[in-house]
C-alpha cells in the first residue's frame, strides 16, 4: 500500500475578486514536483451568498502556460475568455479551460444562482503544460454533469465520477496533453474502498466532507490534502460515514517551473515575455455585454 508524504489543511480563506471565498490548498511556489502535474488548487467555500441582481466574481485576467480546472459542487460560474470559449458550469459540471500560448478570462457566479441566493462550492486546479505544450492554442471544455461517468464502488461503498483519466478501465471526458486523473469520489461509510493508480503517477487525496482514513491509520478531515508516494500501485480509502473527496494525480512533468501570476513557464525569459504579451495586447480581451445580450 502507499504510504504516506505530506499532508496540510487550510483554515485561512481569502477573497478572489468578490466571489470566491476560497482556501489556498497549496501552490507552484512551495509544491511544484510533489504534486505534478498540478500547479495550484483553490478550493472555495462551502459559503452562503444571499440573493443579488449584482455580479459577483473575479474580472478579466491573464494566464499563459498551463490550464485552469474548476469543478462546481454547488451554485454556479459563468466563464467567457479571448479566444472565444465559454459557458455556465453547474453543479457536477466542469470548466477545463487550456490558456497555453495566452488569454484573458473571467470567471462570474451564475446569473440564475445570483438571483436566487444559496449554497457555493468549487475547487479550481491549475495544471501544468509539458515544456512542448505551453504555447498551444487555447481551448475550452465544458463539461456537464451528465457527461461525466460513474463507476459504482459496489457492495453500497458510494460511487466515482470520473472527470479525468481513467478508472476501473472508464475513461473521463476531459482532454488532457499529459497523463491526467481527476476523480470525484462520494463514500458511504459502508465499506473500506481499495483505489489502484499507475506506479510512478503522483497520488493526492482532498477531503471536502467526513472524514478518511488511510491504510496506515491516518486521517483527513475536510479542507485537509495529501500527497502518497509513487512507489507502488494500491491504496484504501476509510470513512465512517458520507465522505466527499477529490482524488488528483498523473504523470510528473519534468520541466522546470518559473511562474510569476497568472503565467507559468520554464523560465525567466519566458515569463517576461508573457508580460510583455499581456501588456501589448496580444493575449486578446473579452466583448463587452451589450444591453439584449
Amino acid at each position: 500500500m502507499k504510504k504516506l508524504v505530506l499532508s496540510q489543511r487550510s483554515d485561512t480563506p481569502h477573497w478572489v475578486g468578490d466571489g470566491f471565498p476560497v482556501r489556498s490548498m497549496f501552490n507552484y511556489n512551495e509544491h511544484a514536483q510533489i504534486f505534478s502535474p498540478f500547479l495550484l488548487m483553490d478550493y472555495g467555500g462551502p459559503a452562503e451568498f444571499p440573493a443579488t441582481d449584482q455580479t459577483r466574481g473575479v474580472g478579466e485576467h491573464p494566464h499563459r502556460g498551463f490550464e485552469t480546472v474548476t469543478i462546481v459542487y454547488a451554485g454556479e460560474v459563468e466563464h467567457r475568455d479571448s479566444a472565444g470559449g465559454g459557458g455556465l458550469i453547474r453543479p457536477g459540471g466542469v470548466q477545463w479551460m487550456t490558456a497555453g500560448s495566452g488569454l484573458v478570462h473571467e470567471e462570474m457566479h451564475g446569473k440564475e444562482y445570483a438571483k436566487k441566493g444559496g449554497t457555493f462550492e468549487m475547487v479550481q486546479l491549475w495544471v501544468n503544460l509539458p515544456r512542448k505544450d505551453k504555447m498551444t492554442k487555447p481551448r475550452y471544455q465544458g463539461i456537464t454533469n451528465e457527461q461525466i461517468p460513474v463507476v459504482d464502488l459496489g457492495a453500497g461503498a458510494g460511487f466515482v465520477r470520473v472527470i479525468a483519466g481513467a478508472f476501473r478501465d472508464v475513461a473521463g471526458p476531459a482532454k488532457t496533453f499529459s497523463p491526467v486523473n481527476l476523480w470525484d469520489i462520494r463514500l458511504t461509510g459502508k465499506e473500506t474502498v481499495k483505489l489502484e493508480v499507475p506506479h510512478g503517477h503522483t497520488a493526492s487525496i482532498f477531503v471536502l466532507s467526513g472524514q478518511v482514513t488511510l491504510a496506515s491509520d491516518e486521517t483527513l478531515g475536510p479542507a485537509e490534502i495529501c500527497v502518497l508516494e509513487r512507489e507502488g500501485t494500491e491504496f484504501t480509502l476509510t470513512s465512517t460515514g458520507e465522505a466527499k473527496v477529490l482524488f488528483l494525480g498523473g504523470e510528473v512533468i519534468p520541466d522546470p517551473v518559473v511562474g510569476y501570476g497568472p503565467f507559468v513557464m520554464n523560465s525567466g525569459g519566458e515569463i517576461k515575455r508573457a508580460m510583455l504579451d499581456y501588456q501589448n495586447g496580444l493575449m486578446g480581451s473579452i466583448e463587452p455585454i451589450t444591453d439584449g445580450a
